[in-house]
């Protein structure tokens, strides 16, 4: 059993917060919170496939050049060697699930932000 109130907790990018749910080498689940108005990195998984669920907030993933819209409830699959970008361009807080298959552990190459 786990608790996000005892989960492995992590700080990343500006301000953000991870929580490992699920941590394996063939599977690795994450809760993440952006704070309003933040970005991860842009970059790619050469291996991984990975698929982010907003459970609160809006998220808006660019995914090889084009930015989805994900509001509450929603969720998208990044697939492997696919460049994608999270951004918060909110007021608020955006909370979501982050599922990746195999772990990402080693398997990210960051590329330059878009503008």
């Amino acid at each position: 059993m786990i608790d996000k109130a005892t989960a492995e907790h992590y700080p990343w990018g500006e301000q953000c917060d991870g929580w490992y749910l699920l941590k394996r080498q063939d599977l690795l689940i994450i809760h993440e919170k952006m704070p309003a108005n933040t970005a991860e990195r842009r970059h790619y998984h050469e291996q991984s496939r990975q698929f982010f669920f907003v459970l609160s907030g809006e998220l808006d993933m660019e995914l090889a050049g084009e930015t989805h819209h994900l509001k509450a409830q929603q969720g998208i699959e990044i697939p492997p060697n696919v460049p994608h970008q999270a951004r918060n361009a909110s007021e608020h807080a955006v909370e979501f699930l982050v599922i990746s298959h195999p772990s990402t552990r080693g398997d990210r190459q960051d590329l330059a932000d878009l503008a």
